[in-house]
């Protein structure tokens, strides 16, 4: 993980909102020609539309080509595993009729179609996509509700990246953000529907690691 990574995942929040609209429905709030421009006739017409646009989004942001697969995703595929927190949690928003914001469902009516089968440029150890999410396909099974309480923690730990200013290191300054940081995270590895599954300790492996990472830039906090 680092600042860019998550500069990424705070842009597409921006442009797509973690909340729903009064009516119940997903919103675009920015950028809309970009996110629309995934959809069918560059309009998504449907909730599960708009957060596929938001999906591809964020795989074209970080293994589009041989060339950002290097230099944002630095050839980290983990960044996948914070991809499915983000569409758990934003499946999780809202409530489909039967199955639909299940993630199997999801998988099955838009990550195993053609845009997500593209040939990724130049890229030698994954075809495509769903190549990629195929290799963590066991955070597909899981259960949404679960999956996205690690969104939360996630993205408080995607602060403390981005307000980390590497020149000048303030470590103090982050230590509030830091105990935010492990209170989450220890209510994840004391939740019962967590503990002991090995597809969630996956998750809270890479959180953890990439907290100790920061912890390396700043030892004091």
């Amino acid at each position: 993980m680092d600042d860019k990574i998550c500069r990424t995942f705070f842009a597409l929040r921006n442009s797509f909102s973690n909340n729903l609209e009064v009516n119940g429905d997903y919103q675009f709030i920015m950028n809309q020609s970009t996110l629309n421009g995934y959809c069918t006739n560059n309009k998504c017409s449907s909730n599960l539309e708009k957060i596929n646009a938001g999906c591809l989004f964020l795989f074209d942001a970080f293994f589009k080509d041989s060339s950002v697969f290097s230099s944002v995703a630095k050839n980290n595929i983990n960044i996948v595993e914070y991809i499915i927190m983000w569409l758990s949690y934003m499946l999780n928003l809202k409530e489909q009729a039967g199955n639909m914001n299940n993630i199997q469902y999801f998988y099955t009516t838009y990550i195993n179609n053609d845009k997500y089968k593209n040939t990724i440029t130049d890229v030698t150890e994954y075809k495509n996509y769903k190549d990629l999410i195929d290799k963590k396909k066991d955070l597909i099974n899981m259960n949404i509700k679960d999956i996205s309480k690690f969104y939360d923690a996630f993205n408080t730990l995607c602060m403390i990246y981005i307000e980390f200013d590497e020149k000048s290191p303030n470590c103090n300054k982050y230590s509030g953000k830091a105990k935010e940081f492990v209170e989450k995270y220890k209510k994840l590895k004391e939740d019962s529907n967590i503990t002991g599954n090995s597809s969630y300790n996956k998750l809270l492996s890479t959180l953890s690691n990439d907290y100790d990472n920061f912890k390396k830039k700043c030892s004091s906090v």
